[in-house]
């Protein structure tokens, strides 16, 4: 079946908010998720609809279809491992990797994505420690906890993060955390839950309870 990048940046889309909610996804989640309005939604769920992608009843939400499920899924392997080939072979920084892979994942071929998979030794998450699925679409799942979850002088490494946005990530890179950092807490502050911690058993740091509520970690 032949759809456009917009139909599948959807599906996309749907499946991304469900996997956060854990429920149908409104029109009003899709809308603001891709930044249109709530009548391009409701045209593009109803062709959707058609087309056998998703199951939409009107005040009830959107769920994706065995079919649509396939779709996004695929997708999402595809931008992954685009960003891990960007990351880890072409030297791009992991903030700058998002909007290219978004280009690149609408290319329709399954012996590219297969090679380029085969080429990366079969990478299990990206450079955001996102999971990507395999051919099968199956995702790996691991243990983590968010750095805000621990307690004073626990310590842990750092698998992934919560968000993508580059202003987050580029401050990550500012002060020493990246995929792999060990931080040890030293301090936090009742007031604001805000963090002292140490990375990397060198680099003292204070960060905000965002940003510790949007790191991803394995205790030791």
């Amino acid at each position: 079946m032949l759809l456009s990048s917009t139909e599948e940046n959807y599906l996309k889309a749907i499946f991304k908010i469900a996997e956060k909610e854990k429920k149908s996804v409104s029109t009003n989640s899709i809308a603001k998720q891709l930044e249109t309005t709530a009548a391009s939604v409701t045209d593009m769920v109803k062709r959707l609809a058609e087309k056998e992608l998703i199951n939409y009843e009107k005040y009830k939400g959107v769920t994706l279809t065995n079919a649509g499920n396939k779709v996004a899924t695929s997708l999402i392997r595809k931008h992954r491992l685009w960003e891990v080939f960007l990351v880890n072979k072409l030297r791009f920084a992991w903030h700058q990797v998002h909007d290219i892979a978004e280009e690149l994942e609408h290319i329709d071929s399954d012996e590219l994505i297969s090679r380029l998979d085969a080429f990366l030794d079969y990478p299990k998450f990206d450079p955001h420690g996102d999971p990507i699925p395999n051919a099968e679409g199956k995702f790996t799942l691991r243990n983590q906890m968010s750095l805000s979850e621990m307690s004073i002088s626990q310590q842990g490494i750092v698998l992934g993060v919560k968000e993508h946005q580059t202003e987050f990530l580029k401050h990550l890179t500012k002060i020493n955390i990246k995929l792999g950092s060990e931080i040890k807490i030293i301090e936090i502050t009742d007031y604001d839950q805000s963090m002292k911690i140490l990375i990397d058993h060198k680099h003292d740091q204070i960060i905000s309870k965002q940003i510790s509520q949007n790191l991803l970690m394995k205790s030791n």
